[in-house]
């Protein structure tokens, strides 16, 4: 048996708002990620900050750090498709049900 469409959609936009709060979260913490990259090489010796985030932003830490964000927001994207594919299922739906009254009637 097929779950109703508001069952469907609950669960898809469930879904979407734990997958795109990840994404929201790492977007949020990218400055204070970097900040503590930087820190690192500024600490371990006589670094100036512009360097630090050259060092930094060059790092495979802070590559991986920024490839991680970018996957969860395309998850997150793709998450919100499926909420908007199930919305526009359930318009059709109802638009099928009105033409098919409009035709019983005729």
């Amino acid at each position: 048996m097929t779950k109703p469409i508001s069952e469907e959609f609950r669960v898809a936009a469930k879904e979407w708002v734990q997958i795109s709060s990840a994404a929201d979260l790492l977007e949020e913490c990218k400055s204070a990620t970097l900040s503590e990259m930087m820190q690192k090489y500024v600490s371990a010796g006589d670094t100036s900050v512009s360097k630090a985030e050259m060092l930094a932003k060059s790092s495979e830490e802070w590559k991986t750090y920024v490839r991680g964000m970018v996957a969860a927001r395309k998850d997150a994207n793709m998450a919100k498709v499926k909420v908007d594919w199930i919305k526009m299922r359930h318009s059709e739906q109802m638009s099928d049900q009105a033409n098919n009254r409009a035709e019983m009637k005729i």
